[in-house]
């Protein structure tokens, strides 16, 4: 009886246990069981923005092992400018990525693990295995998501290897560019930019310039009589314009005339079938069917759901945020810069080289009980490739002004492509990335980082 009763006991608090421990996990409010889990800072995302700014806060001085902890479920990084290079057959997809763990200093703390949400009023993160990471400042930088499903009959057509649609916007897809750009001889080739924010906003045409140079040095399209030649290239755009920033805008859409493509203007593609691509128009108006013999597709993009659904993000699913200083609207010890934030200028790598300093400037002062001071001007860049072996470097700030650093120095005007700009596209910004940006010292126009 005795015996009986000591089982029954032992049964009755362990469901106790089990009940609570159920709760725990799944209240509101999580709290932190391991000190270890514990951080000044955690930066969650480890691309461009998270590796430059992770790096540059160690840097400082301030802190001490463990004390900044960074969040992603990547095996691998990628130098995503370097897919055009792929696309255009100048560098394999390989040689552009290197293992994640590799490039992420030892004094950090890595949460190789996805975020499944924020608790900002109790400064937690919670990491997608459960576990509860807790802050005193966050760095929210995850990037953007890109939605192939966005386009009907997309993934079927870029996972077969016998179509000639490709997309330069995915690791598993960019290598498949140039093979259909090699194997095109004859017939329609639509190169396709979709409404709305995507991450490097003049990638979509410069994969076309590309293919064009290909197919001119390969006697297939003649620019000075693309009537007559067995190509017609069009460039489908969701936008009103080839560029968004009126000077260089101007020059490309000059060279577009020049050079014989058709510009089809706010057509937004939205299905694939066989060879048929149909596009929406703006205002209601029907949609448009076009045939092609080629296709080249960016997805549209939009924030990640983990950021959109949460309490940090505004309107439109972007972590929002002031746009000089880069700190939260709301909440005082969240920051973020990159493609996930609300910034409004050009969501590119160059960008992320003028953010990430004024967000560390600011963060370190707010840690030390003082206001932001530091603000980003809305600095971005654009290496625009208009064939091989030649550069459009497009680089400005808010407001669509012109901001171009060898213009600056040497009276440069940077609309006009050169060779010296291509080989900084080609081959100075993937080694500085690798060797510098990631690693905390690169500023971009700024220069190097002490």
């Amino acid at each position: 009886m005795f015996r009986s009763r000591v089982k029954l006991a032992a049964r009755t608090a362990a469901r106790s246990v089990i009940t609570a421990q159920r709760e725990k996990k799944f209240s509101t409010a999580p709290s932190v069981s391991s000190a270890a889990r514990n951080h000044k800072v955690v930066v969650v995302g480890c691309g461009t923005a998270g590796l430059a700014i992770s790096h540059q806060l160690l840097r400082s001085g301030k802190f001490a092992q463990d004390d900044i902890a960074v969040v992603d479920p990547a095996a691998w990084h990628h130098y995503q400018p370097g897919w055009t290079l792929v696309g255009g057959g100048l560098k394999t997809k390989e040689e552009l990525r290197s293992q994640l763990k590799s490039l992420i200093d030892p004094k950090l703390k890595f949460y190789n693990d996805s975020v499944g949400s924020f608790f900002p009023e109790d400064n937690l993160v919670a990491l997608g295995n459960g576990d509860k990471v807790s802050y005193e400042q966050l760095v929210v930088a995850p990037g953007v998501s890109v939605n192939y499903d966005s386009v009907k009959g997309l993934p079927e057509a870029l996972a077969s290897p016998d179509s000639l649609v490709s997309s330069i916007y995915g690791y598993d897809t960019c290598d498949k560019v140039f093979r259909t750009i090699e194997k095109f001889r004859k017939g329609v080739a639509i190169f396709t930019q979709p409404a709305g924010v995507i991450k490097c906003a003049g990638a979509p045409q410069k994969i076309m310039w590309l293919a064009l140079d290909y197919w001119k040095r390969a006697g297939l399209y003649d620019p000075s009589n693309h009537s007559g030649s067995g190509i017609k290239i069009n460039f489908a755009t969701g936008l009103p314009v080839m560029f968004g920033v009126p000077k260089y805008n101007a020059k490309l859409e000059e060279m577009r005339k020049e050079r014989g493509v058709e510009g089809l203007f706010q057509h937004d593609l939205v299905a694939i079938e066989g060879n048929t691509a149909t596009f929406a128009r703006p205002d209601g108006k029907e949609q448009v069917t076009k045939q092609f013999d080629l296709l080249h597709v960016v997805p549209k993009m939009g924030p990640h759901s983990f950021i959109k659904n949460s309490a940090l993000a505004n309107e439109a699913g972007y972590v929002d945020v002031d746009e000089g200083t880069t700190r939260h609207n709301k909440y005082p010890n969240i920051w973020s810069a990159g493609d996930a934030s609300s910034l409004p200028t050009s969501k590119t790598a160059a960008a992320i080289t003028s953010e990430a300093p004024v967000l560390v400037h600011n963060l370190l002062r707010c840690m030390d009980g003082k206001e932001p001071e530091a603000t980003y001007d809305g600095y971005t860049a654009c290496p625009v490739l208009t064939e091989y072996g030649k550069v459009l470097l497009a680089e400005f700030k808010y407001g669509g002004e012109p901001k171009e650093t060898f213009g600056k120095y040497f009276g440069i005007d940077q609309a006009i492509p050169r060779r010296a700009f291509y080989h900084l596209k080609k081959d100075f910004f993937p080694w500085v990335y690798r060797k510098s940006m990631v690693k905390g010292t690169w500023a971009g126009p700024n220069g190097w980082i002490n």
